[in-house]
């Protein structure tokens, strides 16, 4: 079996593990073309079966962990979430009463657009199961991550919990 991009790989690796566009998509959390245009420009192997393509799960996967990573501002904010999250857990209804006063505020500053669209989402989050919330604050995937850049949760932690959560920020990355 030949991939595209000049990769190949021996029966033995069985073909199990070969995905369609549709399903490494999902698994990306991207479009179906934006799967086809990675393999078009060679970024992604693939192999033809027929005329679809297919990719290896190993090299999708790869992708993923790849995307988790995040920047320094973004990790930043995720360590802040994490403190949130905790706040959460030891008085949720204080806590989501805030992010529901915030969330009205942000969204009578804002005009309509996308940022409205991750404003629905917290407010999804901020009404659904508490789980469900706890997980998208301290999440490495892209999607919270991207929610996190518009959060209500400004002001639940006091200015002395931020500054020690930001310290210990700073000693992880130092270790």
């Amino acid at each position: 079996m030949e991939y595209h991009a000049g990769m190949s790989r021996s029966r033995s690796e069985g073909s199990d593990d070969l995905l369609t566009t549709g399903q490494a998509a999902k698994l990306l959390g991207t479009s179906r073309q934006h799967v086809v245009d990675l393999c078009s420009s060679g970024r992604v192997r693939y192999q033809m079966v027929g005329a679809h393509r297919r990719v290896p799960r190993r090299d999708v996967d790869a992708i993923r962990e790849r995307s988790l990573e995040l920047a320094p501002d973004q990790e930043k904010s995720l360590w802040l979430h994490r403190a949130v999250a905790g706040k959460i857990a030891l008085d949720p209804s204080r806590v989501l009463g805030r992010a529901r006063r915030n969330l009205a505020r942000l969204r009578d500053v804002h005009s309509p657009g996308r940022v409205q669209d991750q404003f629905d989402a917290w407010e999804a989050l901020l009404d659904g199961p508490l789980g469900l919330l706890l997980d998208v604050l301290v999440s490495r995937a892209p999607r919270a991550v991207e929610l996190r850049q518009n959060s209500p949760f400004a002001g639940v932690l006091t200015q002395t919990e931020r500054t020690k959560a930001l310290r210990a920020f700073h000693q992880a990355r130092a270790a």
